[in-house]
């Protein structure tokens, strides 16, 4: 007689033909949404402090130094202005019953590159650091400024060279979009030589060189402390320097990155996907290095605390004049400027062992 009635709109009817764990997650979108946006902020607000204070030159810094570090914080920021947007972008745009397209392909490749990109720069600051402290008398030599920027540029032109396979729609591996991570990820499982080959010329050698580099300089800074202690000296060095720095950089490049390049393992050996919220993790960890690299290698030195402050002073000065007298700026500018002075005819001479002054092996008379 009469035909049944359908109240089901078009959004039920497409909720209904999907799977179950795919609608687990989209209901899980707006928490991941929040998190990105959030640590996406925090990277961006302090690479842009750090930029502020390396783009002029800090006490105890040298030219190249400055430029593997204007490098870092390049390599960081892209995280928060690229690597963040562009992805939250095509979960908003792309249908999830869609495949792969040539975006997600673009997206996919500019995902894999700034991730090795950092990690290339993250390995060059490692080699800078090691050749600072092992070789001082011909670190000039060694360390010329073209060198500097032929490793800066090796660090920001293999990766693109090695990753553009991923960037072609129909190229040698697959490329989807992951509303687990909300991220364009390769498949990697659909080229399993490619993948792993990645992770033995990306992941593999940055790890060596920055596990080498920076246990010798331990090593090295621990058995110069228990020298200078015979002499009765320990009191004039900072203590523990370097388990202080190099211990939390080493620890956070692991935490970051290990998880990743496992998952990563994983999913091109067995063909078989992790979890939700591990995959979710796993992916946007790295991106968290980019915010603790501002602590480790910039925050936790002195000379650059003392040269944020006193661009601050400077930014409140050009700003609000009024403002700036009423707090005393003037005077605290200038009480650092002379305490600045007294430190450094009063300290003991160093030779830096890392790019941010922040190991140092003190020489003794």
């Amino acid at each position: 007689m009469h035909s049944s009635l359908n109240f089901s709109t078009p959004e039920h009817s497409n909720l209904s033909g999907v799977d179950p764990q795919r609608l687990l997650e989209l209901t899980h979108r707006s928490v991941k949404v929040s998190i990105i946006i959030v640590l996406g902020v925090m990277i961006t607000l302090g690479n842009i402090a750090v930029l502020l204070v390396i783009t002029s030159s800090v006490a105890g810094w040298s030219r190249n130094s400055r430029y593997f570090l204007l490098s870092l914080t390049a390599a960081d920021s892209a995280f928060g202005l690229l690597v963040m947007p562009l992805n939250l972008w095509v979960s908003l745009l792309k249908d999830y019953t869609q495949g792969p397209d040539a975006l997600c392909h673009l997206v996919a490749f500019c995902n894999s590159t700034v991730y090795s990109t950092c990690m290339y720069t993250l390995a060059t600051i490692s080699l800078e650091r090691y050749i600072a402290v092992f070789y001082p008398l011909q670190y000039s030599s060694l360390m010329t400024r073209k060198r500097t920027l032929l490793l800066i540029a090796f660090a920001w032109c293999f990766p693109p060279f090695l990753l553009l396979p991923i960037s072609f729609p129909d190229g040698i591996i697959e490329v989807h979009f992951s509303t687990a991570s909300l991220v364009c990820n390769p498949a990697y499982s659909t080229n399993v030589g490619y993948s792993l080959s990645l992770t033995c010329l990306i992941f593999f050698p940055c790890s060596i060189i920055m596990t080498y580099a920076n246990l010798r300089i331990w090593c090295a800074a621990k058995r110069q402390r228990l020298k200078l202690r015979k002499y009765d000296c320990a009191r004039r060095s900072r203590h523990n320097v370097a388990s202080r720095v190099l211990v939390p950089v080493m620890a956070a490049y692991y935490v970051c990155w290990t998880p990743c390049m496992a998952a990563m393992i994983y999913n091109a050996v067995s063909g078989s996907t992790v979890p939700e919220w591990v995959e979710y993790v796993v992916v946007w960890l790295p991106t968290s290095n980019g915010f603790l690299n501002c602590i480790f290698y910039f925050w936790i030195n002195r000379s650059f605390r003392r040269k944020f402050h006193l661009v601050l002073q400077r930014l409140a000065m050009a700003i609000c004049p009024e403002l700036a007298d009423a707090v005393g700026c003037c005077s605290a500018s200038k009480t650092q400027f002379v305490s600045g002075i007294m430190d450094n005819n009063n300290s003991v001479h160093e030779r830096s062992a890392s790019v941010s002054s922040t190991c140092t092996l003190l020489s003794m008379a």
